[in-house]
């Protein structure tokens, strides 16, 4: 059997592949030059640098496309035809609902108005919300909302699911998208955590926005599309609704955007998986693969093929 040629993009992965193996070929290719070789087994695009790399594809007969990220908007349209493309399921879930609870956590118990408190080298004591008994509507429940509602439940909070259709499982009801508003209303904490596709960009516009009692938390962990960037703003300007945000739109948000200065908005990076769980865990899923494609069997996490 021919050995695997396998093209990851950092020094970092290529040791943590290489040392774990000797039975594959390894190369480096950030996918910014040209390709090393025009047949490759499989590729792992850069991390968190677009879609607009994977125009290199063209010229590269490959099995496999891993990608080291869950969402997969836009990427259709970018791939030649004939390609195999995974995402990065099982990698990213555990950081990301880490996020998730620190952001609520920080919104709730006034950790930003500590902070900048101290900052000002002030002692300033102030009441603020629990998360314990609040009521958390999740909206969308994948690998994501599931790492998250796990975390949730320690909390003593009532958590509420909603996916795209209704269904039910041993932790009972999860709504459909059909009882969005009627759910709405009812949370304190609306942590939406969808992908982005036709029916969801902009699906946090005016109208999800007024449908929320006044002083809720939103949690936006999806993509920055999925909201309306005026209408977050106007709602948060009037002191109405609280916001804490990994991802916005535009993305990176310009310097000085109006919202980086409302005391009731927090803002990171989108960094839901930036942590040190990112490499140890995508080396595991692409040994996985390899493998998989090794036995002739189908890889995890196929999303698309074109």
């Amino acid at each position: 059997m021919s050995r695997l040629l396998v093209s990851v993009p950092t020094e970092a992965l290529y040791d943590a592949i290489a040392a774990s193996r000797h039975d594959v070929d390894l190369v480096r290719w950030d996918m910014t030059g040209p390709a090393p070789a025009p047949k490759i087994d499989v590729v792992v695009p850069p991390y968190m640098v677009g879609n607009a790399v994977l125009a290199q594809l063209t010229k590269v007969s490959t099995r496999l496309v891993q990608s080291q990220l869950n969402g997969y908007d836009g990427v259709a349209e970018m791939l030649p035809a004939g390609v195999v493309y995974a995402n990065a399921a099982g990698v990213h879930e555990t950081s990301t609902a880490e996020l998730t609870l620190a952001l609520i956590l920080a919104a709730q118990r006034g950790i930003p108005d500590f902070v900048r408190a101290a900052e000002r080298g002030r002692w300033e004591r102030a009441y603020h919300e629990s998360l314990a008994d609040r009521r958390v509507l999740l909206v969308g429940y994948g690998g994501v909302g599931r790492a998250i509602e796990d975390r949730l439940l320690a909390f003593e909070t009532t958590v509420v699911r909603l996916a795209r259709h209704e269904r039910h499982d041993e932790r009972g009801t999860i709504y459909g998208f059909d009882a969005l508003y009627e759910q709405l209303a009812l949370a304190d904490i609306v942590v939406v955590g969808v992908p982005l596709d036709e029916s969801t960009q902009g699906l946090i516009n005016d109208d999800f926005l007024s449908a929320m009692r006044d002083g809720t938390l939103l949690v936006n962990i999806a993509r920055g599309k999925v909201a309306d960037t005026d209408a977050l703003l106007a709602h948060a300007s009037a002191g109405r609704l609280r916001l804490a945000l990994d991802v916005t739109d535009p993305e990176p948000l310009p310097d000085g955007h109006a919202l980086f200065a409302l005391t009731n908005v927090l803002i990171s990076p989108h960094v839901g998986g930036a942590t040190s769980a990112m490499l140890p865990r995508m080396a595991r899923l692409l040994n996985e693969q390899i493998d998989r494609l090794s036995r002739g069997d189908e890889p995890l996490n196929v999303v698309l093929r074109t």
